[in-house]
Formats: C-alpha cells, sequence, structure tokens
C-alpha cells in the first residue's frame, strides 16, 4: 500500500530532525542527509509520486516574519 504525501512528510521530519537519522527510508528507497555548506541546516531530497522534494530544516536564528509564524505554529 503507498503512503499519503503528508505520511511521507511525517515519516521525513521525524527521521531528520527527532532521530537525527543520516538516511531517510521510505518505503524501500533510501535518501542521503545531507548538511547545508554555509549555516550546516539538513537537508533531503527525496521523490514522492515522480516529483522531486525538498526538506530543509529551517534556521532556528532566522527573525523573519515567516520564521517567527513558525515558531508560533501557524
Amino acid at each position: 500500500m503507498a503512503i499519503s504525501f503528508e505520511q511521507a512528510m511525517i515519516d521525513v521530519w521525524r527521521q531528520v530532525l527527532v532521530e537525527n537519522a543520516e538516511v531517510v527510508v521510505l518505503a524501500t528507497v533510501r535518501y542521503p542527509v545531507r548538511q547545508t555548506p554555509k549555516r550546516r541546516l539538513r537537508q533531503v531530497d527525496f521523490t514522492f509520486d515522480g516529483n522531486e522534494i525538498r526538506g530543509l530544516e529551517q534556521n532556528p536564528k532566522t527573525k523573519s516574519r515567516w520564521a517567527q509564524m513558525a515558531r508560533a505554529t501557524k
């Protein structure tokens, strides 16, 4: 059974940010977790339903309005 997009996003989030995994596994496919060169933020590129998706950790020190809204879970 195929997983939903929402479940795939939760799986990626959990593996990268909660479990601190070096590799994300979706179904049977493995995707490496890399770090951005400048800020060392974690990122993972994966494919879902034929679409290339990049998950990128948010910089916790960002002062933008969007970052403030994300921290406030809006």
